[in-house]
């Protein structure tokens, strides 16, 4: 049975990427076919063929069959700024990304759809990556990045997600500070406060290795 899952985060910068690619090698681990979707970025680096995205090219690079970066990441701006600021002479529109993402559904087990910041992020003028998950009827998976402030980030985000009326299939504690206090309190807080699974703690690494971070992940 086909499956999918909107990949979100506490803020900019949690982890999510790192998450998402953690769950490709997992899935893969698990005899699965995967693909992923970074349908909106900003910001980009200059490769062969044009502007592309870092995080995106990571997602094309780890899916289980080679795929057109377009595809994978049809709304790119070259300014590291908010999509809805970036994207004013050429707005995120959902109705062309669900055309993307229902082509990537039909090629593996398991896509994941990555949103742009956190959750409540504007894409355009008047949606954002709520709107977007609620468009693919998606559950979703909260990365939660551990430092300081995630407890309120987390129990606020995971309310919205839950207003929003779809499911959160669970969370991932994504651990970003090495000099953060208390790590293990701090994940055992969010555990009891949010009644959902906690599909993995990724450790820090200063050098990223996914395999090894898949390990740590159970779904």
């Amino acid at each position: 049975m086909k499956q999918g899952y909107f990949i979100t985060g506490t803020d900019t910068n949690a982890g999510k990427t790192c998450a998402t690619i953690a769950l490709m090698r997992y899935f893969k681990q698990q005899g699965k076919t995967i693909v992923g979707m970074k349908p909106v970025a900003s910001g980009g680096i200059v490769e062969k063929g044009g502007l592309k995205n870092e995080d995106a090219l990571l997602i094309q690079k780890n899916a289980s069959l080679p795929l057109e970066y377009p595809l994978i990441n049809p709304y790119l701006y070259e300014l590291p700024v908010s999509p809805h600021i970036a994207g004013e002479n050429n707005p995120v529109k959902l109705s062309e990304i669900i055309i993307h993402y229902d082509i990537l559904k039909k090629l593996s087990d398991i896509i994941l759809v990555e949103g742009a910041g956190g959750w409540l992020s504007p894409l355009n003028a008047s949606q954002d990556n709520s709107d977007l998950a609620k468009a693919l009827a998606l559950p979703v998976i909260l990365i939660v990045g551990v430092r300081l402030g995630c407890i309120n980030h987390a129990k606020l985000t995971y309310q919205s997600i839950r207003h929003s009326g779809l499911t959160c299939a669970g969370w991932i504690a994504v651990c970003l500070d090495p000099t953060m206090l208390k790590v293990d309190d701090n994940i055992n807080t969010l555990k009891e406060a949010l009644s959902i699974p906690l599909l993995g703690v990724l450790p820090y690494l200063e050098h990223l290795d996914f395999d090894l971070l898949a390990e740590h992940i159970c779904i």
